[in-house]
């Protein structure tokens, strides 16, 4: 794979970073930047705005992993804190995740709660032998369909997680965490429903879907939790609230302190402990590249994986569970307007202060509530729109999306991402041998030539590499998962301040569903701007490929060569294109 224009010389030079440029926490970038009075209030308004959608969702994840609420405000506000201080990403927020509560509770379930506290320690100690050893590189590569079906399948756990305290429902004996016992066991206790928890259910996910609806600037979670918990206090509802089970949260954060340690727990829980490092370090670097692209910022993985690595240390010191980047609340941080990691840093200041203050009023609040907040969580995170078009794109993309799901679902995530990864690797082979069958004119990777070997080389005109108006991109090879990121990076940046974009495909033979994502967010992009999007040379399987990912007529221009796009841009803008013949020399 190679990428020719005049961004080239760029990527090189990202290849090739010092230790304190690969490592430098965004802070202080931002500072250096300049930072002042309105950028402070930016990210006051920011922070304070994420910690309300915070703290209701920190409680229900700490419960729905089988850990008591004030665990999960503990990470939010101790683990949170040290991520944005800390991080490569300017606008990633740390906490606790709703992908991470199946790991949790499993491990919870087999090692208890010290056992889940001392993983979590030792994840932050991988994470930060893994930024240091610069694997974060190398995460972003996991497959398209890899990501859409396991959290697709973290979805549908979370749902049937949440239905006992949806339902009210009372059990003979404890909840199973497998899947599909667990909702034999459930059906066995549907006589049990408590009618007053369906009903504040029901609400507290009207309110939600309401407000996101028609007021979606409004904290609707924050407010659908605050009604339960009046209607319940103010009606006596016969509900469970986290008072009657937990007896309340604390007002302060405990002492920092070593969790019990032996070589024996250690070795017990170090699968579930590579566990929670691989999960946190997947969520947050794609947690970072949603920032990117929402921003048109760069974060630098290896520094994030550092950061996160850290803030799971400090959140295991202060009896937290795993902390990772939350896509959700750093699209949020971002939609409130937040300059810097100074914003992630208040919300968890302001998590802080909420739970000094308001802790007695937490216990009024009933479970289904909480419940009802993770149900609609998992119905934003199944992505079922990418799970459709993945279904359809082709048969390769379908099996490494259901493989992936169904594993995820009924065995195990960590497995489930390990075999979609290994059959997303296998695919790639195998159309690749395809490939170098079909496409004959055009061989994977293209042999050396001499300059005077092709009789139809003209002299290098620089015309449209310098071009003020045009960017033009040729793109040589197999575009595919493993190159799909760093490609990603250079095409969401380099036609800023361009009126037209030409992406050139003449030379590529194949392309995945990842990079075909990637281009749909590129032309998405574009398409927001106002920026001209071409794209030339296509094959009719590439664009087959690009037209099911986003990159439809409505986004994207098809031309079949350069000059023709080239030469459509310049008449359109009324003037003629310079040396087009020449911008198909080598």
């Amino acid at each position: 794979m190679s990428i020719t224009g005049e961004h080239a010389g760029k990527l090189d030079q990202l290849r090739r970073p010092t230790f304190t440029e690969l490592y430098l926490p965004k802070l202080v970038t931002v500072w250096r930047e300049g930072y002042g009075l309105a950028d402070l209030r930016a990210d006051v308004f920011a922070g304070l705005t994420v910690a309300i959608v915070a703290l209701p969702l920190s409680m229900a994840i700490a419960i729905a992993s089988g850990v008591t609420p004030d665990r999960g405000l503990y990470t939010a506000v101790v683990g949170g804190f040290i991520a944005s201080l800390l991080g490569g990403s300017r606008f990633q927020i740390g906490g606790p995740a709703g992908a991470f509560i199946v790991l949790v509770a499993a491990t919870a379930d087999r090692h208890g709660v010290d056992g889940v506290i001392l993983a979590t320690l030792m994840a932050g100690i991988f994470l930060v032998a893994a930024g240091f050893l610069r694997i974060g590189t190398y995460i972003k590569f996991i497959p398209y369909p890899v990501t859409v079906g396991f959290t697709a399948g973290i979805a549908v756990i979370i749902f049937a997680s949440q239905l006992r305290d949806l339902g009210g429902i009372t059990l003979a004996g404890k909840e199973p965490s497998e899947f599909v016992p667990k909702l034999v066991a459930l059906a066995a206790g549907l006589p049990t429903i408590n009618p007053s928890a369906v009903a504040v259910a029901i609400v507290s996910i009207a309110v939600i879907a309401g407000l996101r609806r028609w007021r979606p600037s409004w904290p609707g979670i924050l407010i659908a939790v605050v009604l339960a918990a009046v209607a319940s206090a103010v009606l006596s509802l016969p509900v469970e609230t986290i008072g009657s089970r937990f007896g309340g949260i604390p007002r302060e954060l405990p002492s920092p302190a070593l969790p019990a340690f032996s070589l024996a727990k250690a070795t017990a829980v170090l699968p579930d402990a590579i566990s929670f490092a691989l999960l946190a370090a997947i969520e947050s670097l794609l947690s970072a590249v949603v920032a990117d692209g929402m921003t048109g910022r760069r974060h630098r993985s290896n520094c994030e994986l550092v950061a996160q690595g850290a803030a799971n240390i400090g959140s295991a010191l202060f009896g937290g569970i795993c902390v990772t980047g939350l896509i959700a609340r750093t699209a949020t941080n971002i939609r409130a307007g937040a300059r810097g990691p100074l914003a992630g840093m208040l919300h968890s200041v302001f998590l802080l202060l909420f739970m000094l203050i308001a802790a007695p009023l937490a216990s009024y609040i009933p479970l289904a509530a909480l419940a009802s907040v993770l149900v609609v969580v998992a119905w934003t995170m199944a992505e079922k729109h990418e799970f459709a078009t993945l279904l359809r794109s082709s048969w390769g993309d379908a099996v490494v999306l259901l493989a992936t799901f169904l594993l995820t679902v009924f065995r195990d995530l960590t497995e489930g991402i390990l075999v979609g990864f290994a059959l997303g690797a296998v695919l790639f082979i195998h159309r690749m041998s395809e490939m170098t069958g079909i496409e004959e004119r055009t061989p994977l990777v293209a042999d050396d030539r001499p300059d005077d070997g092709n009789g139809t080389r003209v002299p290098y005109d620089p015309a449209l590499a310098v071009d003020r108006d045009v960017l033009v991109y040729r793109i040589t090879g197999a575009f595919f998962f493993g190159a799909a990121s760093a490609i990603g990076s250079v095409l969401d940046g380099v036609a800023d301040g361009r009126k037209a974009f030409v992406v050139d495909f003449a030379a590529v033979p194949f392309l995945d569903s990842t990079a075909a994502n990637v281009l749909g967010r590129v032309a998405a992009k574009a398409h927001r701007q106002g920026i001209k999007l071409f794209i030339t040379g296509a094959s009719p399987a590439v664009r087959r490929a690009l037209l099911t990912h986003g990159v439809t007529p409505r986004r994207a221009r098809y031309r079949t060569t350069i000059e023709r796009a080239v030469a459509d841009i310049k008449q359109a803008a009324g003037t003629t294109a310079p040396a087009a013949e020449d911008a198909a020399a080598n």
